[in-house]
């Protein structure tokens, strides 16, 4: 199957949809996970011996019909044909399954050896910084062909990116994927995106959105990579923004206009977020605290700073001490005569 240039869909070839069946098709391994919306099994097709990945999907319970999702997910794998997007083989079913009205239904895929969760977390394992950067252009190569064809992944997290002994990528488990529009016309469900990979916007209930909320997650697996850790790991909601705040600062008018605006902003912004500070004082105080100590800021340099020129302006020094605190002083002033004036 060839792949489709970026902003061309491949439409003139596609997977075969249910001509074929499992039992005689595929013989089942093991199961080795579970994506969005199905059970993932490794397989061999009897007729080539080519080792396959298996996604049965999981239909509603109890009720007739195909779920939407599946539907959705299935048209947009046979659509996306690129190297860096998993390839759905063809669609086949069970004579019997679970759903009482049919049998199961299965996804075929190309089998990869690996996801990326698996080697980020093993134990010693760490990556070079050319293995990283190849990853990483794989990824965004991949993600970008979805852009250009105005489709969301949703749920880019380490899990979903699948390897094979050759270090080829691809995106896989498109279960929460959907098109967009540029013009966000139309608003999105903000439960998607695992928790860990989730950006502020949704997070802060935000329903028109675009391909931004799946750069975040790749900055996120970008941090994985160089860190060899999940750098965002929360607990729920309020928690994962209190580390996203931590860790990037906290959002007001001035660095994200109308985020006070968002749904959730009353209810999940944290109680205590750092008191708004203009950019001429972060510019100063960085010069500040800089750490090699032959680039520091000189006194005479920092007492010729943006800060110190722009509105509001330093005070006079007599208005610059409270006036509770004046009145303390000449109180204790007083004292102090009077004990002296005893003592003599």
């Amino acid at each position: 199957m060839c792949a489709a240039e970026y902003g061309v869909l491949n439409l003139q070839e596609s997977p075969r949809f249910g001509s074929r069946n499992l039992e005689n098709s595929y013989e089942k391994l093991q199961q080795i996970g579970q994506g969005t919306y199905g059970l993932v099994y490794v397989a061999k097709d009897c007729a080539t011996g080519e080792i396959v990945a298996l996604k049965k999907l999981i239909m509603n319970k109890g009720l007739p019909g195909f779920p939407v999702s599946a539907i959705r997910e299935i048209k947009i794998l046979m659509k996306l044909q690129h190297e860096n997007v998993t390839r759905l083989k063809e669609i086949v079913t069970s004579a019997e399954g679970d759903n009482k009205y049919k049998g199961d239904i299965y996804m075929v895929f190309e089998y990869m050896d690996h996801d990326l969760a698996g080697l980020v977390l093993r134990s010693g394992s760490r990556f070079t910084v050319p293995q990283i950067k190849c990853y990483m252009k794989q990824l965004l190569a991949g993600l970008h062909y979805c852009h250009v064809n105005r489709i969301l992944h949703r749920d880019i997290k380490s899990s979903n990116l699948l390897l094979d002994n050759q270090g080829n990528l691809k995106l896989a488990d498109f279960g929460l994927s959907r098109s967009f529009s540029y013009n966000h016309s139309v608003d999105l469900t903000n439960q998607v995106i695992t928790l860990w990979y989730r950006p502020s916007e949704l997070l802060l209930g935000v329903t028109k959105y675009g391909p931004a909320v799946d750069m975040w997650s790749v900055g996120c697996i970008f941090a994985e990579l160089l860190q060899g850790k999940i750098v965002l790991p929360g607990r729920a909601e309020p928690d994962q923004l209190k580390k996203i705040f931590k860790l990037c600062g906290t959002p007001d008018e001035i660095n994200w206009p109308g985020v006070s605006t968002t749904p959730w902003y009353n209810k999940l912004m944290p109680e205590r977020h750092m008191k708004r500070v203009d950019s001429y004082a972060i510019d100063l105080l960085e010069k500040m605290l800089t750490l090699d100590p032959a680039q520091r800021i000189s006194a005479e340099d920092a007492l010729d700073a943006e800060y110190f020129w722009t509105d509001p302006l330093p005070c006079n020094p007599k208005s610059s001490v409270p006036a509770d605190i004046n009145s303390n002083l000449y109180a204790c002033l007083n004292n102090l005569v009077s004990d002296l004036s005893e003592s003599s």
